[in-house]
């Protein structure tokens, strides 16, 4: 609170946490019929509530003036509109709830800072032993890629598109 007091503030965050698989290494839902609630609260408390903590504490210490951006790792699964496959329900739902979230506090950031950017990023399928067995020939990035993507769309957003949900080639995903 000291640092802000004296006009000193953050200028970037970037959340990068998430997690697919459980802790126990259980794998998504594909029907309702495996939908475990302990599976569902761990998925929520890692993609939504770990987030929204990191916003709660670090919201205070941004800049008040000049560019300021937050971003957070989501997943194109976590749009309502995009899911045409269905599955994946606590994974989905959580992602869902972190775009939520992250649309709220833009909205908060703004009140303090109009130059602020706050979004939700969709890195796209990233080369790893754990995308490995869902990627089945899709199109996928290198973790340095990925970076360096991610990177170039938050340079390009504007003030005007804080709120918003981006993949890594900077296109809008609808909610």
């Amino acid at each position: 609170t000291q640092l802000t007091e004296q006009g000193i503030g953050i200028d970037a965050l970037f959340i990068a946490t998430g997690q697919l698989s459980s802790s126990d290494g259980t794998q998504p839902e594909k029907a309702f019929s495996q939908l475990d609630p302990d599976q569902s609260l761990e998925q929520f408390r890692i993609n939504a509530i770990g987030p929204a903590l990191v916003l709660k504490h670090f919201l205070p210490l941004m800049k008040k003036q000049g560019k300021v951006t937050i971003a957070a790792l989501s997943a194109r699964v976590g749009s309502i509109e995009d899911n045409k496959l269905g599955g994946w329900i606590s994974y989905r739902a959580s992602k869902a709830a972190l775009n939520q979230i992250i649309h709220t506090a833009a909205i908060e950031l703004r009140r303090k800072n109009s130059e602020a950017v706050c979004v939700a990023l969709h890195p796209g399928t990233i080369e790893s032993s754990l995308s490995a067995p869902l990627a089945r020939g899709r199109f996928t990035h290198s973790p340095s890629e990925c970076a360096s993507n991610l990177v170039s769309v938050l340079d390009k957003l504007t003030p005007e598109q804080t709120g918003g949900f981006y993949d890594y080639a900077g296109e809008r995903i609808d909610w």
